[in-house]
Formats: C-alpha cells, sequence, structure tokens
C-alpha cells in the first residue's frame, strides 16, 4: 500500500473515534442511555446497527468458502434462518419493547419467579456475556488477522499486535459512548463496508480475465451459480457437481428445524442478544418493528451479493488454491488487482465491518455483566454513575479477555455448526415463554444443558453429523424440557399476572392467565400475523433471488420474483399500516 492508502485508512480511524467520543457526555446520564440509548433510536438507526454488526471481518470471507465449496446455494447454512427473523418481526419485537427491560437475560426474572429465576440469570449473563461473546470476538478477530496477514503482509507474530490495537480503539470509543456512539458508529461503517465491497466486486469482475460476469459463467460450471440445493437422494451428481447437495431429511432440518430450534447470535428464536438489544432500544413498538424488518431485508437480500459475486470471480482467478485456503482468494484479490487509494479505501472497510461487529459485542457483553450479575448480584445498590463507570471498566476488561482467547486460538473449524448444534432444542423454549404460561426456569435450564450433553455422545458414540443430527437433539432436548417442565412447580400466579399486564402477549396459551386480569387489552389476530409471517418470508427470498437474477442476465425469473415480491409487500405494508396506527393511538412516542 502507497501512503495515500494509509492515510485513508488513519482518516477512517480518526472519523471512527470522533463520532464514538461526541456521545460520551451522553451515554454517560445513565446505564440505560450507556446499554439502551435512553430507547429513543430511529428504526433506520437500530435496523442499521443490526445489519453492521452481522457485517464482521470474516464474513465475506466465510461466504466465499461457502460458494468455492458448494456454489451459491452453500449460503443456505445461514440463509434458512431468514424464516425466524421475519417471525421476529411480527411476533416478538413488540413484546421486546414492551417488556422494559436492559437486557434479554434480565427477560427470565420478570417471567420467571424464584431462586430457579435468579440462578439463569446469573449463568446465562456469565455465559453469554463472557464465554461465548470472547470467543465470537476470537473468531472475528483471528478473521481480522488473516486479512492483514494476506493483504499487508504483516508478519504472523505481529498481527495480534494489529489487531489489538484496533480492538482497544474501539473499546475506547465504546467505552466512553455507550449504544448511542456505537450505533451512529455503526451506520458509518456499514456504508463504508459496503461500499468498499461492492467496488471490489465491480472491480474484479471486470478483469481481463474474469470477463464479467458473462466470463464467468463461461468458466465456471453451471451448478456454481444455483441458487438452491439439489433435494433428495437420487439428485444426479453429474448434473449438480459440487452443488449444495442434501437429502430431503437434511434439507426439511435446514428449513424446518434449524431456524426455530437453534440458538445462534444475531438469529436467536424469539429474538434475543444484539438484536434483542436494538429493539428495546428503538423510540417506540412500531420502530422496533421497522427496525427489526430493515434489518431482515438488508440482511438477506442485498447484503451478501457483493461478496457472492467476488466469491466466484476468485475462482477463476486462483482456480489452485487448496480447498481450505479457498476463502483467502477474497483477501488475494484485494491485494492484487485493486490501485492505490482504493486498497486504502478496502482496507479501512474490513476495519470498518470489523470494529461494528466488536463494538456491539463489547457494548452487548458489559450490559450482561453490569446489569445481570453485577447489579443483581454484587451491588445491587450501585447509582448510575457507578453504573456508568463500572460498565465502562467492563469495556475494557472483555476486550482484555477477547485478545486472551485469540492468542489461545489457531482456528475454530466449523463454530457456526457447533454453535448451532449445542443450542439446538432451546430455540422452542425461548418461543413458548411468551406463548404458555406453564414454561418455566427449569425448562430453560434444561434446554441449555441437554443440547451439549446429547452432542457430545453423538459425536463420540456415532457418525451422525450436522443437520441430519438436529433431529436427535431437538427431540431429545424437547422431551427433556418438557419433563422438567411438569416435573417442577409452576412460575408463581403473582409474576405470570405481572409479566401479562407488562408485554400483554396475548393467545390461548395465557388463558388461565388472563381470567385475573380483565383490565388487560392483549394483542389479537394471531392467524393474520402468521399471514403476515408467510408473505415476509416470500418476500425475503424473492427479493434475495431476484437480485441475483438480475445480475446474472436471468430476466424472466428476475420478472416472475419481482412480482412475487411486489404482492407479499402490498400485503405487509397494508397489515403494518393498520398495525402501527393502532400501536401509536396506544402508545405514545418517546421523544
Amino acid at each position: 500500500m502507497t501512503w495515500f492508502d494509509w492515510a485513508i485508512v488513519l482518516l477512517y480511524f480518526v472519523a471512527s473515534a470522533a463520532i464514538g467520543v461526541s456521545y460520551a457526555r451522553r451515554a454517560g446520564r445513565s446505564v440505560e442511555e450507556f446499554f439502551l440509548s435512553g430507547r429513543n433510536l430511529p428504526w433506520w438507526l437500530a435496523g442499521t446497527s443490526m445489519v453492521a454488526t452481522t457485517f464482521a471481518a470474516d464474513t465475506p470471507l466465510a461466504v466465499t468458502e461457502l460458494v468455492a465449496k458448494h456454489g451459491i446455494a452453500g449460503n443456505w447454512l445461514w440463509w434458512n434462518m431468514a424464516f425466524g427473523a421475519v417471525a421476529t418481526v411480527f411476533f416478538f419485537a413488540r413484546f421486546w419493547r414492551r417488556a422494559g427491560i436492559l437486557t434479554d437475560v434480565e427477560l427470565v426474572e420478570i417471567r420467571y419467579s424464584g431462586k430457579p429465576a435468579a440462578l439463569l440469570r446469573g449463568v446465562r449473563g456469565l455465559y453469554l456475556g463472557l464465554f461465548i461473546n470472547c470467543v465470537i470476538m476470537g473468531w472475528v478477530n483471528l478473521a481480522m488477522a488473516s486479512i492483514l496477514e494476506g493483504m499487508l503482509g504483516v508478519p504472523h507474530d505481529q498481527v495480534l499486535w494489529w489487531v489489538g490495537g484496533a480492538l482497544a480503539l474501539t473499546a475506547g470509543y465504546s467505552a466512553l459512548s455507550g449504544l448511542w456512539g456505537v450505533a451512529v458508529t455503526d451506520v458509518f461503517q456499514f456504508v463504508l463496508a459496503m461500499a468498499g465491497t461492492t467496488v471490489l466486486a465491480v472491480i474484479v469482475v471486470g478483469l481481463p480475465q474474469v470477463g464479467g460476469i458473462a466470463g464467468i459463467k463461461a468458466q465456471l460450471p453451471d451448478w456454481a451459480f444455483r441458487m438452491t440445493p439439489a433435494i433428495g437422494a437420487a439428485a444426479d451428481a453429474s448434473s449438480v457437481g459440487g452443488a449444495l447437495m442434501l437429502s430431503a431429511a437434511s434439507f426439511f432440518a435446514f428449513v424446518g428445524i434449524q431456524w426455530w430450534a437453534s440458538w445462534y447470535p444475531g438469529a436467536e428464536p424469539g429474538g434475543g442478544g444484539f438484536v434483542a438489544q436494538r429493539m428495546m432500544s428503538a423510540r417506540n413498538e412500531r420502530h422496533a418493528v421497522f427496525a427489526t424488518l430493515w434489518f431482515t431485508i438488508a440482511h438477506y437480500c442485498v447484503r451478501p451479493w457483493p461478496w457472492i459475486v467476488t466469491g466466484l470471480a476468485t475462482l477463476v482467478l486462483y482456480p489452485d488454491l487448496a480447498p481450505d485456503a479457498k476463502r483467502l482468494g477474497y483477501v488475494y484479490a484485494m491485494r492484487d488487482y485493486l490501485p492505490p487509494g482504493l486498497q486504502g479505501v478496502l482496507v479501512a472497510s474490513f476495519f470498518a465491518a470489523y470494529m461494528s461487529t466488536v463494538a456491539t459485542q463489547l457494548n452487548w457483553g458489559a450490559s450482561y455483566v453490569i446489569n445481570d450479575v453485577y447489579r443483581r448480584f454484587v451491588r445491587p445498590s450501585a447509582d448510575q454513575r457507578e453504573l456508568v463507570r463500572v460498565s465502562r471498566i467492563a469495556t475494557l476488561l472483555i476486550m482484555g479477555l477477547s485478545l486472551v482467547v485469540t492468542a489461545l486460538l489457531n482456528t475454530i473449524i466449523g463454530a457456526w455448526t457447533f454453535i448451532i448444534e449445542a443450542g439446538a432444542g432451546l430455540g422452542l423454549v425461548l418461543i413458548l415463554r411468551w406463548f404458555w404460561w406453564r414454561v418455566n426456569a427449569w425448562s430453560e435450564l434444561t434446554a441449555m444443558v441437554v443440547p451439549l450433553i446429547v452432542l457430545g455422545l453423538l459425536r463420540s458414540q456415532t457418525t451422525i453429523s450436522f443437520p441430519d443430527n438436529l433431529y436427535l437433539i431437538v427431540g431429545i432436548t424437547t422431551a427433556a424440557w418438557l419433563v422438567a417442565t411438569y416435573a417442577t412447580p409452576a412460575v408463581d400466579t403473582a409474576t405470570l399476572v405481572s409479566f401479562y399486564r407488562r408485554v400483554r402477549p396475548g393467545g390461548p396459551g395465557w388463558t388461565p392467565i388472563a381470567v385475573n386480569c380483565p383490565e388487560v387489552r392483549p394483542d389479537a389476530g394471531f392467524g393474520w400475523l402468521f399471514v403476515d409471517w408467510i408473505a415476509g418470508v416470500a418476500l425475503v427470498y424473492a427479493v434475495l433471488f431476484a437480485v441475483g437474477s438480475v445480475i446474472f442476465g436471468e430476466w424472466m425469473q428476475a420478472g416472475a420474483l419481482a412480482v412475487l415480491a411486489a404482492i407479499c409487500a402490498a400485503v405487509l405494508a397494508r397489515s403494518l399500516s393498520r398495525s402501527t396506527e393502532r400501536d401509536a393511538g396506544a402508545m405514545p412516542s418517546a421523544h
């Protein structure tokens, strides 16, 4: 890189830090301002912040690897999660905003009661805030390290210091600015990251040795361009080649089980994690719904295509890369084919993708440590100034711990798959706790522990692998938590009544509790919400494949998908207009 490229990177760092620091005073007012922006984020800011968080430095590289191994259809490993994301929009976003809590873990003590609820809150706070959070950050740090090594030639023994520097800057403005600074910086970083990856896709595809989209299609086999898996054991291997091939059982495990049964960061059934944090920080229920809808459309429909196109082009440019090194083709394309100036923009964009993810992980993780451990069990009497001060310290400590984890890791093989497997069966509890009064803290604790045990036994005693093992893990876990539910006392009536009045979930699962609250007007029209959900899922996949069809010149297919998308959008627009008018009349906007 030239001095001009480095100047661009430096300018990016200065701009990010300046945006973050400008919100320091506002974040210092209270812990609610620090972690939830005073519950005043507009939908576009909250939604874009969600998208930025899921765009990490590792994401384009992971998509490149999926495309290299299984064609475009390989992305169904995460595309299937759109079912759950759309369900969050219509069924859960309002609930999270109504709950009036600081973290999603805090929900357990307004939904459940007694010592089991306190135990669950403490365990989940530490498990998610420290262990899972630092593993995710370690994974992201490693991806950034590989980019620095491949793009800038940073020696392996020095790369952790470079990553640590970027992490320290991110932790610094995150600790000062809280969620307001994180969210606003996320928008800046997301725009830069998307612009950078789009520019890279255009340049790489336009290279003479690639020859545009037509050249890619001429030089790669047809199976690479399949957008759906080859389903069925009888699929002709000669026609689909290396495309993602799934048995009917495996495909159903993806689209019929995984999205609702498995806990995964950013795609938690029923919402949760940083997605719940953004919904709870929205101005009102309307903003929570639209934030989640915008996140879902941007995340699944628009964002992946520059990565996919670049990934296909790298298969032409670097055909001799080993299978496990295919993801590095993305980094090599940046290094080899970008002119001076644009190299700086792309490096800055990857730092932006990295820092937007890490900033959220730091703020989100600290919220658990402070709200669900420190304030709940260590210092219940702490005032707001103390909580903000300790929150900033916790942010820096999590930064240090994540670096230690990164230094201990060489790779995270199959991390996506492992997290999905380890949380299989928990998702149903996270959904039903909103709709069935009988679910209790022991249900959720059992659903957290049993998948880990079953997964260990399956890996050690059988050859059953992902995704087919989801049937056994989910089945056994579901049976176990149902037994635990009926073998332990129900949540006390006072807690259930309080929760029902606060959240107003409605539905037949709350009938025994609703009789105690005749003054409450619960949510209704669940049949129409299912229609909205189906229309939303169809909209997401129609837009996703329509964009791909336009890119590859399949105009008739693109037109048909566009018509379907327009019909679904019209259904949702009418439904959302009615519901948001009702919400606006019932709840004033918080400004």
